[in-house]
């Protein structure tokens, strides 16, 4: 199974996923591998090129799904994993609020950072994964005020078949 958790940045996907690869007392209770895309990017520099006004790079897509490959029994996490090849995809939100100060308390610009909250608030990463997978493999989970470990939870609970997919039940528009 290839599971891919995404959202936009500061939604928690590394934090939470971070929890379940520690698990060593099977809390979770998920057997598959957990791969931070965003560090295999870096370290392998599969990205095109670097954008400096933005301080991120331009991922290359092809060169990144070429590197997964036919790997399974992976869970996958990275802003960008809804673009690769997925039995489920869980797409991570958060309040536009409380998203733009994750950002800026981990040292984003306030204009990257509004502009994420922005991206949040239109759906736009839950709306590409609907499109790229159908509603029938998504699963969105709202992170706003809640731990790692309840996120990771959910994230098991979708990995383990005992959540059923859901996209559209989080509404951010009111921040615009």
């Amino acid at each position: 199974m290839r599971v891919v958790v995404t959202g936009t940045p500061g939604t928690g996907k590394t934090t939470a996923t971070d929890r379940i690869a520690e698990d060593s007392d099977t809390t979770y209770d998920v057997d598959l591998d957990v791969v931070h895309l965003n560090e295999v990017v870096e370290a392998e520099q599969l990205y095109e090129e670097v954008d400096e006004e933005r301080d991120s790079v331009v991922v290359d897509l092809d060169a990144l799904e070429a590197w997964v490959g036919d790997r399974d029994a992976v869970l996958l996490d990275s802003h960008l994993a809804h673009y690769l090849d997925a039995d489920r995809v869980v797409v991570l939100r958060c309040a536009p609020e409380e998203l733009e100060q994750r950002l800026l308390d981990r040292g984003e610009s306030e204009p990257k950072a509004h502009e994420n909250a922005e991206s949040e608030a239109l759906d736009v990463i839950l709306s590409e994964a609907v499109e790229l997978h159908g509603l029938e493999t998504v699963y969105e989970i709202d992170t706003t005020g809640r731990t790692p470990e309840d996120v990771a939870a959910d994230i098991a609970a979708v990995v383990n078949g005992d959540r059923e997919p859901s996209a559209g039940d989080v509404d951010f528009i009111d921040y615009l």
